[in-house]
């Protein structure tokens, strides 16, 4: 779970797996996967953030558990999961043109 903030003040714990989109209009609003809407005092960015190190303290906790964790690793990178394991950068989508059909659906 994440520390937010509501606009009065309180803290909010929010599990951040039930975000489904942050909106900044001029606060950021949360819409949850159920529907809620919850509006915060963080900025996308920090909100974004705030996420980003949660989810990376749990992977270290996960690799502490592991017995091997080196394995883990070495399956993850072999894998081609873009991380802080691995220094290339993560592969970027080309936008389509407009106009230009794929080509599996012709």
């Amino acid at each position: 779970m994440i520390e937010l903030t509501r606009l009065n003040g309180n803290p909010l714990y929010l599990n951040c797996d039930l975000i489904k989109w942050a909106e900044a209009a001029p606060d950021t609003l949360l819409t949850l996967v159920n529907g809620e809407k919850v509006v915060v005092r963080e900025s996308c960015a920090e909100l974004v953030d705030r996420v980003r190190r949660h989810r990376l303290q749990l992977l270290g906790e996960l690799v502490k558990l592991l017995p091997e964790p080196e394995s883990f690793l070495v399956a993850v990178a072999a894998a081609g999961v873009p991380g802080p394991w691995s220094r290339a950068d993560p592969p970027r989508r080309r936008p389509r043109a407009r106009g230009v059909a794929d080509e599996e659906t012709g």
